[in-house]
């Protein structure tokens, strides 16, 4: 099988740029390069990932900011000629301020950060971004202020209709219910791709969950899944 390279976005702020970079070429050994905010160049990447943080300080709002960063006109571009994208916590604020996904992030309702361990069903198997998961229900990890997911009534009707939910908070079985949304996302909403399927978003960090000696792999899956999509295509 031959390799798949991901370009890792760093904004200033970003704090799991390398985590990610660590699992795509370390833990599945595939190349990985670092891209600047600042530049343009995509340098041949085969799937863009959009890292978790505090991009410039999450100052204005989360995300805003970095959507404006020059390099995130190729990464729209990309995208746009159908080019993976995946947006990591910080990096699903971003790709939603570049209207790649609709919705906004608000604060928790809680008005708290909240970083634990969170259980997601998994919505959809046949997706390029889940299509190696071999379970349903997944535990991967949270650390967030602002990912209480809105969509309107309108948006929210057009993204169960196209099932373009992806992951929904859950209970370590599987059961979605409002009790276990950690921080009041509609419809229990976790992550999301767009309707062509090529851009997905997600709040929890499948990067903090994917190697052996952490004892905990449930997001392997999510970054085998894009490998396997894009070199058997």
């Amino acid at each position: 099988m031959s390799k798949v390279k991901f370009g890792i976005v760093v904004f200033p702020g970003s704090n799991c740029d390398h985590d990610a970079y660590y699992v795509a070429k370390k833990v599945l050994e595939n190349d990985a390069e670092f891209l600047w905010h600042k530049d343009s160049d995509l340098k041949n990447s085969d799937v863009i990932v959009l890292p978790g943080g505090f991009s410039y300080g999450d100052y204005l709002r989360t995300g805003s900011i970095a959507r404006f960063s020059p390099i995130m006109e190729s990464v729209i571009d990309f995208a746009e000629k159908g080019g993976t994208v995946i947006g990591i916590c910080n990096g699903f604020q971003i790709l939603l301020e570049a209207g790649l996904l609709p919705g906004v992030m608000l604060k928790n309702e809680s008005l708290k950060f909240i970083c634990k361990d969170v259980y997601l069903s998994v919505e959809r198997n046949d997706t390029k971004f889940t299509k190696s998961l071999d379970k349903k229900n997944i535990s991967i990890p949270i650390a967030h202020a602002e990912g209480n997911y809105f969509a309107d009534d309108k948006d929210l009707e057009e993204l169960e209709k196209n099932n373009q939910v992806v992951f929904r908070y859950s209970s370590d079985t599987g059961a979605v219910n409002e009790i276990f949304n950690p921080n009041g996302s509609r419809n229990n909403i976790a992550g999301i791709i767009n309707k062509r399927g090529n851009v997905l978003g997600m709040m929890p960090h499948p990067e903090r969950c994917a190697d052996s000696i952490l004892h905990k792999t449930d997001g392997t899956g999510i970054f085998k899944s894009i490998i396997d999509s894009i070199a058997n295509n």
